[in-house]
């Protein structure tokens, strides 16, 4: 059985702090939403894409 979500260790894009970011590995192929940064609460574009058995995540700045 598939955990409900993955941890990706990732780093926040303004604090520089290394953050985990909860993503779900069943769903859309490419998807992007906001998120905050637990650290620094600054607003995160966070970038998820799934191929068939590996997901990639991306946070980039909110004012990029």
């Amino acid at each position: 059985m598939q955990p409900f979500a993955e941890a990706a260790t990732r780093v926040c894009p303004y604090c520089g702090e290394e953050v985990e970011v909860d993503v779900d590995p069943i769903g859309a192929h490419s998807e992007t939403y906001v998120e905050d940064c637990p650290v620094c609460c600054r607003p995160w574009n966070v970038h998820v894409s799934r191929e068939e058995d590996s997901v990639s995540v991306h946070l980039g700045r909110d004012d990029d």
